[in-house]
């Protein structure tokens, strides 16, 4: 039977009544969980080729091309349907086994017209074996044990091609960890490796240098975890529990109340993998958070998107946070890269009378108390207010060095929860990028602005960059919704000093209207606010050396919203070494208020 796309295809997600007893914060339950599951799975069959050797969903491809692609959207969906048809015991709907079998055999066949793409140094294949090495595992008695001997024999003949095979240098070397060890001839290659990139209290870099984002999570954690559990060791083991527990102690505070992550780092349409680590924690009895306190977070991480237009239409997860949105599709993403959020249904491995399934949910902390925490190993501080719910980062560590230009994702100063940074659909040169959130440059009389592009740390929350003949050092306090930046500034003569707030997207949303509504501006001297109806306030003051302020609006460069603004600060540099403060809130109701906020 030929499998096509089926233009107009439209599935509606079924969600069972909310349990407000066990789960009186969010209303969901194991039962949302797995609805939410099948409905992805459903949704996505439609686009499986003959056999079911590959899943070619719509969409721009990615550099690796269109065969690669559709590998992916198998290897990807094939992990959720490992962690579904675990979790029921073999017995999970939409005959996944059988699906999930047929596509094994038809894409290990070399004679078949959609055989999946043998294995290269550095190829995207050799991210994809990896999921499918952990499904295999984790489906072992209802799959790979009732394959027949001959496909299972083409299976283990095309995982082996990982083999040898260069990877760049960062969480990549973990694929070939957990592929060589379905195989049974693990090399603990990959996970010596990470031992240099360890950064302490549970961060890992994602590769040499400070690259520190969402992959200290969803994979620097998860794939050695997942290889002890294939493995069976527990020595290892009981090393990277330790440093999960001790990495959850700080991630469980990314979370708005609303469930919203904190937007920081590449790679973020998968989205809702966001909170594979939680789960991970329950999985590897490794978690500092009550049962009820996980599935919480968990729950309100997954129905926030749920809510607010990751599933669109077809029931598929577009490129983008809600609505689809180019700029944040990295040059590997494919049509079917989002499903790497297949990862935040590890809590279907848990059995259904697990405490994490069956506590009564309990609150964040943030939905109790202001939170402050600062976290050395990715060099951050993070700040969250119970009256708004809102959760900011300062960023002092993470720099992506190597980039150019410097990377958004990566270099501002402050992330949220509520907000994004700035993404310049063009392609600039260094020195010539145009937005202003989040980031104090300083500019040359000839247009040319300084980078943020390799952050030295200083102890505390606090920093400094190099730019040519411009330093500038930089500390960071904060109290409430409020970050105070105190900046020393070395630039020449006749140069602009320019410090950018946090950018506050309006307008409506395709699947929701999370940031509904339009955009005000108030610029009164060396202060400028941007707020919007929900309440949501964007506002920056000059307390010291600022002498001016603006907005900043744009359309097409804010992932939230198709318009946006940004508050900024100005100073005209008389030359030498001066000193800048600035007052930077982001808040709704009071918390965006400054009036007890003073220098």
């Amino acid at each position: 039977m030929k499998r096509v796309k089926t233009e107009g295809y439209v599935l509606t997600m079924r969600l069972p009544p909310e349990d407000r007893d066990r789960s009186p914060l969010t209303g969901w339950t194991r039962a949302h969980w797995d609805a939410v599951a099948d409905h992805l799975l459903a949704s996505v069959e439609p686009y499986a080729t003959e056999g079911y050797a590959q899943y070619r969903l719509p969409g721009p491809p990615s550099r690796a091309g269109a065969v690669s692609d559709g590998l992916e959207g198998f290897a990807r969906t094939f992990l959720l349907a490992a962690f579904r048809i675990a979790g029921a015991g073999g017995s999970a709907p939409g005959a996944l086994v059988e699906r999930y079998a047929a596509g094994l055999a038809a894409g290990t066949d070399p004679g078949h017209p959609y055989a999946w793409p043998q294995m290269t140094d550095m190829s995207q294949p050799i991210v994809e074996a990896a999921s499918i090495a952990i499904a295999l595992h984790e489906t072992r008695p209802w799959l790979y044990d009732r394959l027949d001997p001959a496909v299972q024999e083409r299976v283990v003949t095309w995982l082996s091609g990982i083999v040898g095979k260069r990877t760049p240098d960062s969480n990549w070397v973990l694929f070939r960890v957990v592929v060589e060890q379905f195989l049974g001839s693990p090399l603990p290659g990959g996970l010596n490796r990470i031992e240099d990139w360890y950064a302490g209290e549970g961060w890992y870099s994602d590769g040499p240098g400070q690259n520190f984002d969402y992959y200290a999570g969803w994979a620097l954690h998860l794939y050695p975890i997942l290889w002890a559990r294939m493995s069976g060791d527990t020595v290892r083991g009981a090393r990277y529990a330790a440093r999960l527990s001790e990495f959850l102690d700080g991630y469980q505070h990314f979370f708005a109340a609303d469930g919203r992550p904190v937007f920081q780092g590449r790679s973020l349409i998968y989205r809702f993998a966001t909170v594979a680590p939680l789960w991970l924690g329950a999985l590897a009895d490794a978690s500092p958070l009550s049962p009820g306190r996980t599935r919480r977070i968990a729950s309100g991480v997954l129905r926030h998107f749920t809510e607010h237009g990751a599933i669109d239409d077809r029931g598929l997860l577009s490129s983008g946070w809600h609505r689809p949105f180019p700029p944040m599709v990295q040059a590997y993403s494919g049509p079917a890269s989002p499903y790497w959020a297949s990862k935040a249904f590890l809590g279907l491995l848990l059995p259904a009378d697990h405490p994490v399934w069956t506590a009564r949910e309990e609150p964040a902390e943030i939905e109790t108390t202001d939170v402050t925490r600062f976290l050395p190993g990715p060099g951050w501080l993070l700040h969250g207010t119970r009256a708004d719910g809102v959760v900011r980062l300062i960023n002092h560590g993470s720099d992506r060095a190597g980039k150019t230009p410097s990377d958004p994702l990566y270099v501002r100063f402050a992330y949220s929860t509520h907000t994004a940074p700035q993404l310049d659909p063009e392609i600039r040169p260094a020195g010539s990028h145009t937005t202003v959130d989040g980031q104090l440059v300083v500019v040359a009389p000839d247009g040319r602005a300084t980078e943020r592009r390799r952050i030295e740390r200083l102890p505390g929350a606090a920093s400094r960059y190099v730019d040519g003949d411009v330093r500038v050092t930089t500390r960071s306090t904060i109290k409430g919704a409020a970050e105070i930046r105190v900046h020393e500034v070395t630039a020449p003569a006749g140069h602009v000093v320019r410090d950018g707030g946090y950018a506050l997207a309006g307008g409506s949303l395709a699947g929701g209207s999370l940031a509904g509504g339009s955009l005000a501006h108030d610029v009164t001297g060396a202060a400028a606010t941007v707020s919007r109806p929900d309440g949501l306030r964007s506002h920056m003051a000059g307390l010291a050396g600022f002498t001016g302020a603006g907005v900043d609006d744009r359309e097409g460069t804010d992932a939230f919203g198709p318009r946006s603004a940004t508050p900024y600060l100005t100073a005209e540099h008389p030359g030498g070494t001066r000193r800048y403060v600035s007052l930077v809130m982001l808040g709704a109701g009071r918390e965006a208020g400054s009036d007890d906020v003073t220098g």
